[in-house]
């Protein structure tokens, strides 16, 4: 009786564990989760617990501003490995989906930093030197030369405001002298009608 007791108890433990057998999961990767990353790696690797299927299963690599990553993930027992082409520095994310052999959907993702650029980027920078290059130089010595186009047509501007104002100041001189002529006009008149009647008095 003992003994059958043990043998029941010990298939107890034995049968639920079929199905967990039977549930894949992620077991590790290169680069590791949270890694950082100096130099980047010729391809991405995740392990899994049971082989994978290479119809079922789906990797994507996506890096900076969701750049597409990764290329066509090669199957190795457990092992699926994915071609890394890095863009940028920066966080790249491998998003995993596969199914179990229970039927049961797996998916996960593994996060890696990349914390240097590649060789896109010092080709990126010579044009940035361009942009800051003496030859930008000219750009600064066409600066000058927009100065001086600014300040020519200010100095126009600066004659043509006197020569109004005098312009007006003339034409006010004009009007007064007109009436300074009409007042010594009527002045003579006004003198000569009085002489006239005087003298026929």
């Amino acid at each position: 009786m003992p003994v059958v007791l043990g043998v029941a108890f010990g298939v107890s433990f034995l049968v639920p564990a079929t199905p967990a057998a039977a549930h894949n999961e992620l077991t590790g990767s290169n680069p590791r989760d949270g890694a950082r990353v100096a130099s980047a790696p010729a391809r991405v690797e995740l392990r899994f617990l049971a082989k994978p299927s290479p119809t079922t299963t789906k990797i994507t690599i996506t890096g900076p501003d969701n750049v597409v990553a990764g290329g066509t993930p090669a199957f190795d027992g457990t092992r699926v490995r994915v071609p890394f082409t890095p863009a940028a520095a920066g966080l790249y994310i491998v998003g995993y989906q596969l199914a179990s052999s229970d039927g049961h959907p797996v998916k996960g993702e593994v996060r890696f930093t990349l914390t240097t650029g590649t060789a896109a980027d010092p080709s990126a920078s010579p044009s940035a030197a361009a942009s800051t290059n003496p030859a930008g130089s000219p750009s600064a010595v066409g600066a000058p030369s927009a100065g001086p186009t600014s300040a020519t047509p200010g100095s126009p501007t600066a004659s043509t405001v006197p020569a109004a104002s005098e312009r007006s100041d003339s034409g006010g001189r004009w009007w007064i002298w007109a009436l300074a002529g009409l007042l010594l006009l009527a002045a003579l008149g006004a003198g000569l009608v009085f002489r006239r009647r005087r003298k026929a008095h």
